[in-house]
């Protein structure tokens, strides 16, 4: 496991803190191990509650993608074109 930050602003409330960081997690286990397709639009659908906007959803994913190496983006396609119930990004 990696050591870096995730990106969000402290003026946030602690539950929206919660759904963006919930989100990167999900990102995370798309790369690490394997995410269900529900269990990552579950954490997206929230994540979109706090940034609504393709702009903030950039950024954020964007400065994600830097600290991680892990692109919210990629798996938001995998998503999309995959006809699997499962999404894995990583090596096996």
């Amino acid at each position: 496991m990696q050591h870096y930050d995730y990106p969000f602003e402290v003026e946030w409330s602690k539950e929206e803190i919660v759904k963006v960081i919930s989100l990167w997690n999900a990102v995370e286990r798309a790369y690490e191990s394997g995410i269900s397709k529900e269990d990552f639009m579950q954490a997206y659908r929230e994540f979109k509650t706090v940034l609504p906007s393709v702009g903030q959803e950039k950024k954020y994913g964007n400065q994600f993608e830097k600290e991680s190496g892990y692109s919210l983006y990629k798996v938001l396609q995998e998503v999309k074109r995959s006809e699997k119930n499962k999404i894995f990004l990583g090596e096996r």
